[in-house]
C-alpha cells in the first residue's frame, strides 16, 4: 500500500506539481473568472499573513471584499494587514490573534466572532509543521491539534453565521502530500511507532479532506 501511495504521488506529482504540468492547467485559466466584484462579503482567511493566505486576502481585498485575517503573531499580522491595505487601498481589513492549537480558545473566539460579524465565506489555509512531536497545554499533538482539530472547530462553529449568509463557502487548503498517507483514525496523536512530521503533516492533511469534503 506504501508503495502503491508512493507510486501515485510521483505520478500526479509529474503531471501537476511540475513546470509542465502548470503550463498544461495554465490553458485552461480565464482571467475574465477573476474579474468580481466582492464588496458586500465578508471573508476570514487563517494563516493569512503570509503564503497563500496573504495572497488570496490581497486579491480579495482588491475586489472590494472585507477581509478578516486570522493569524497567531500579532506583529506578522499587522505588518500584513499594511501591506494588503496599500496594495489594495481597501481598509476593511481586520486583525484577529488566534492559536489554532488551543480546541477551547478557537471556539471561544469563533463564538464572539459571531455577535460582532457576519461572514459569507471561510477559508481554512493555516497549518504547521513540527517534526518533533510537541503536545499543546492541552496535552494535544500539536500538529493534529493546529491542522485538523482546531480547523475542524472553527468551521463548525461558524457554520451558522455562514448559512445566514448568501451564497456561503467554506474552502480548506489541504495538500498534495496527503496521497503518501492513508487515513488512520486508530492513532489521532501519533503516538504509535517513530514520529516523523511530515508524515504528520501529510497525515492531518487527509483528516482535513475527508473532514469537509
Amino acid at each position: 500500500m506504501t508503495f502503491y501511495r508512493n507510486a501515485v504521488w510521483f505520478v500526479k506529482g509529474l503531471q501537476e506539481y511540475t513546470k509542465g504540468g502548470y503550463e498544461a492547467a495554465a490553458k485552461h485559466f480565464a482571467q475574465a473568472d477573476l474579474d468580481v466584484n466582492l464588496a458586500g462579503r465578508s471573508f476570514m482567511i487563517t494563516g493569512a499573513n503570509s503564503g497563500i493566505g496573504k495572497t488570496a486576502a490581497t486579491e480579495i481585498a482588491k475586489r472590494g471584499g472585507t477581509v478578516h485575517l486570522v493569524c497567531r503573531n500579532k506583529d506578522r499580522a499587522e505588518e500584513a494587514k499594511g501591506d494588503i491595505v496599500k496594495n489594495s487601498n481597501n481598509e476593511n481589513i481586520h486583525v484577529h490573534i488566534l492559536d489554532l492549537s488551543s480546541p477551547r480558545k478557537v471556539w471561544e473566539f469563533a463564538e464572539q466572532f459571531k455577535k460582532d460579524n457576519n461572514l459569507h465565506v471561510l477559508v481554512n489555509n493555516a497549518g504547521c509543521m513540527v517534526n518533533q512531536r510537541e503536545l499543546t497545554e492541552d496535552g494535544l499533538e500539536k500538529n493534529f491539534a493546529t491542522n485538523t482539530l482546531g480547523t475542524y472547530i472553527l468551521t463548525q462553529a461558524l457554520i451558522p453565521t455562514l448559512k445566514a449568509s448568501s451564497d456561503p463557502r467554506v474552502i480548506t487548503v489541504s495538500s498534495g502530500g496527503m496521497l503518501v498517507q492513508k487515513l488512520n483514525v486508530d492513532d489521532l496523536q501519533f503516538e504509535k511507532g517513530q514520529f516523523d512530521g511530515t508524515m504528520a503533516y501529510a497525515q492531518n492533511k487527509v483528516r482535513a479532506y475527508g473532514c469537509f469534503v
